[in-house]
C-alpha cells in the first residue's frame, strides 16, 4: 500500500518516518524545498535504528521535489496512492485537501487552515472519500478525547483545553520558538477565537482573557484565547467550550503590542515609495529568531478537562499530556505529538478500523469502537504518556 505525504516540514517528516516503519507501506514525500527533503533523507537511518529492536527494518522513503500549488500537481502525485497525508502550511491547506478529495483519495490532514472543512463534505461523500481533518495534537488528540468522553457521559456541560509547545530553555525577548509552521503560529495571534458560552458560539479576539495556569511537571504558564475549537463548535452539543494556548508568562502581551501596532497587518503600507506588507516583514524578521536550533529541546503540554453528569452524579475527566524532545531520533516533541497522532489515525483508516465518507473531524473517531484504545496503545509504544484522572461526586 502506498501513502503519500504532502509536506516535509518538521511534522510531515515525522509522519513519513513513522509510517515507513511498516514494511507493507510504501511511503512517498513531496515538498518544494530541497533542504527539507535532504533533512528527511538524512533522518531516515536514525528513525530506523530507533525501532530496530522491536520491528523489522524500515522501508525507504521516496522523495519528490514539487510545487504543490502548481495546477494538477497534487492530483498527479497522489494518483497511485492508497492514502494521503496533508502536512502543508495552513494557507495551502484547504486547496490541497480539495485536490486530494477530487482525486478520490482517503486523507488524514494536519493543515491548520482557516476555511470551514465542511465546505468539502459533499464532494468527499460523492467520491466515497474519508477525510480526517485537523488530526494533530490540538486540534486532533483533544478532539478525540472530547468525542470519547462526551459519548460516555449522560450530559457534558463543560470542555476546556489548555495546550502549547515551547522551547525547554526560555530566552529573551520572546521566550518562544516556533515548534510548528511559523506562518500558522502568527495566524493564531490574529484569527478571532470562537468559544461556546451558554450554549451559543461567541467570538473573542485572539490573545484575550489571559490567565495563569499551573500544570503538572511544568509549573506556571499563561493561557489565552485562540481559535482552537474549530469543528467542535458544530459537532458537539456542550454549552461551555473553549481552547487556550499556553506560553511562558509575558508572551501574549508582547504579541498584542505587535498586533495592535500593525506589525501583523496584511494591508500594504508605503515606505520610501515602496509598497510593503507589514506581516511579510514581521514574518521575515521573526521566523529566523523563532527557529529551533539543531538539537534544541522542546516540550508539549496539554490539559483537557470535561465535566458533566454520568449515572446521575457529577463527574470530571482530566487528561494531562507532557512530552519532551526525543534526543535519540532528534525529533521535536511537537512533531511527535502532532505527527504520531496523524500516523496512528492513518493506520486505523488503512486497516479498516473505521470508515466514514465525508469530512471526518477527529471527534468523530472518539466514540468509534477501538479507535480510542488503539490511539492510547500507539502513544504508549512511542513513549508518549497521557495521564487520565476521573473525579466523581456523590449523587
Amino acid at each position: 500500500m502506498k501513502v503519500t505525504v504532502l509536506g516535509a516540514g518538521m511534522v510531515g517528516s515525522a509522519i513519513a518516518l513513522d509510517l515507513a516503519q511498516e514494511p507493507e507501506l510504501e511511503v512517498a514525500v513531496a515538498d518544494i524545498r530541497p533542504e527539507a527533503l535532504d533533512r528527511l533523507r538524512a533522518a531516515a537511518p536514525v528513525a530506523a535504528t530507533r525501532v530496530a529492536a522491536t520491528r523489522v527494518a524500515a522501508t525507504p522513503v521516496a522523495t519528490t521535489q514539487a510545487d504543490l500549488r502548481a495546477p494538477g500537481c497534487v492530483g498527479a502525485l497522489v494518483a497511485e496512492s492508497d492514502m494521503v497525508i496533508s502536512a502543508v502550511p495552513g494557507y495551502m491547506g484547504f486547496n490541497t485537501l480539495r485536490e486530494v478529495i477530487e482525486a478520490g483519495k482517503d486523507v488524514v490532514d494536519i493543515a491548520f487552515f482557516a476555511e470551514d472543512p465542511f465546505l468539502l463534505d459533499e464532494a468527499a461523500r460523492a467520491r466515497g472519500v474519508t477525510a480526517v481533518t485537523d488530526c494533530g495534537v490540538a486540534p486532533g488528540l483533544c478532539n478525540i478525547i472530547a468525542g470519547y468522553v462526551d459519548d460516555l457521559l449522560d450530559r457534558t456541560e463543560r470542555y476546556v483545553c489548555y495546550v502549547g509547545g515551547l522551547p525547554r530553555i526560555r530566552q529573551w525577548p520572546f521566550e518562544y520558538k516556533a515548534v510548528f509552521s511559523p506562518v500558522d503560529v502568527l495566524q493564531e495571534y490574529v484569527r478571532p477565537a470562537r468559544l461556546v458560552e451558554g450554549g451559543r458560539e461567541v467570538v473573542r479576539p485572539a490573545l484575550s482573557d489571559v490567565e495563569l495556569v499551573d500544570l503538572p511537571g511544568v509549573g506556571t504558564l499563561e493561557a489565552f484565547n485562540t481559535d482552537g475549537l474549530r469543528t467542535l463548535c458544530r459537532t458537539l452539543d456542550i454549552p461551555s467550550m473553549r481552547e487556550k494556548t499556553l506560553r511562558y508568562p509575558g508572551h501574549a502581551n508582547l504579541m498584542r503590542v505587535f498586533r495592535e501596532s500593525g506589525f501583523f497587518s496584511e494591508e500594504a503600507v508605503t515606505v520610501d515609495g515602496q509598497a510593503v506588507v507589514p506581516m511579510a516583514v514581521t514574518s521575515h524578521l521573526l521566523f529566523e529568531q523563532w527557529r529551533l536550533a539543531e538539537g534544541e529541546a522542546d516540550f508539549t503540554v496539554m490539559q483537557v478537562v470535561l465535566e458533566g453528569q454520568q449515572g446521575g452524579a457529577p463527574v470530571r475527566y482530566t487528561y494531562n499530556l507532557l512530552d519532551h524532545y526525543d534526543a535519540a531520533t532528534r525529533t521535536t516533541s511537537m512533531a511527535r505529538t502532532t505527527g504520531y497522532t496523524c500516523a496512528i489515525v492513518a493506520r486505523q483508516l488503512l486497516k479498516g478500523l473505521f470508515r466514514r465518507p465525508g469530512i471526518c473531524p477527529p471527534e468523530y473517531l472518539g466514540p468509534m469502537p477501538g479507535c480510542y484504545d488503539d490511539l492510547l496503545a500507539g502513544y504508549a509504544r512511542r513513549g508518549i504518556r497521557l495521564e487520565i484522572e476521573v473525579e466523581r461526586s456523590a449523587g
